[in-house]
């Protein structure tokens, strides 16, 4: 996963834990519970943490593919096959993000990541315990929510707040609520709308709500695909031949050269990330 986009989901930490503060001035750590497969998007708020944002607990909210859990549970970091779900996105056996934590729990030392890296691809099992596994803890809890519980979610929520849930986001409501955290300074990211899962949210929310109009045309517009062989460098070829297109396209409509618009893109994320830690430095003082 590229760097660049877990940066970007930091702002997801920043932009939520200020409007808790304003809405509760009595809240001072915020809580953040985190629908995950892939451990990016908390990866974003543990370094959120790390820059001085005053978070609490980072809840790994999983469904039934459930490594990271297991793992901030009992130090099992041991790859099982995959489980189909309702939560697609989730449904990873081995979160890509996770070394870059791992890095960081071994003191930031590269040769010892790299002999726990050489055992779990050796063996699919890394195993900590101990101190390591404690350090964790200080950082992170864990629930699991299987199909059914999800369901249930989102059953429960669209009764009791008339709010319908996709199936990834009730996964990280269900764990604030096992957690026993549901309160005012607790945060649940949403991960999608629901109008983009309706076959999994129909089974537990039947009629569903009428989706947006933007996402209703979809269902009359035409299907566009291209049949490739299966050879990686024609994929690649492919990919880059797409990609020029779009950037030309696009640099033409806005009046920028490609090299113009990444370098605009690049500085409204630095700038944007320095404002918002310039505001917790102001808040604090």
């Amino acid at each position: 996963i590229n760097w660049c986009r877990v940066l970007a989901q930091t702002t997801y930490y920043f932009w939520s834990y200020f409007r808790v503060v304003e809405k509760h001035p009595a809240v001072t750590v915020v809580n953040y519970s985190v629908p995950t497969g892939n451990f990016g998007d908390v990866l974003a708020g543990y370094y959120s943490k790390q820059m001085g944002l005053p978070v609490g607990q980072l809840v790994v909210a999983t469904n039934e593919n459930d490594i990271l859990h297991r793992f901030f549970t009992k130090g099992e970091y041991h790859r099982h096959d995959i489980a189909e779900s309702i939560s697609p996105s989730m449904d990873i056996c081995k979160s890509s993000n996770f070394e870059r934590y791992l890095f960081h729990l071994a003191g930031n030392d590269a040769k010892v990541l790299s002999q726990w890296m050489k055992e779990f691809e050796d063996t699919k099992k890394l195993t900590l315990s101990g101190p390591v596994l404690e350090k964790a803890k200080i950082d992170f809890l864990s629930a699991r929510a299987d199909t059914a519980t999800t369901l249930s979610t989102i059953k429960e929520y669209s009764n009791k707040y008339n709010y319908v849930l996709c199936p990834h986001s009730a996964v990280g409501v269900s764990a604030v609520q096992q957690l026993g955290m549901a309160n005012s300074s607790t945060v649940a990211l949403a991960t999608a709308h629901e109008g983009k899962f309706p076959l999994a949210v129909k089974m537990a929310v039947d009629p569903l709500p009428p989706p947006p109009e933007e996402l209703a045309q979809l269902a009359d517009l035409p299907t566009r695909r291209t049949a490739l062989p299966n050879d990686l460098k024609i994929v690649q070829n492919f990919m880059v031949s797409r990609i020029n297109e779009r950037v030309a396209t696009e640099s033409s409509v806005v009046g920028f050269d490609s090299k113009s618009l990444r370098k605009a893109v690049v500085a409204a994320v630095v700038v944007g990330a320095a404002a918002m830690i310039l505001q917790v430095i102001l808040k604090r003082k």
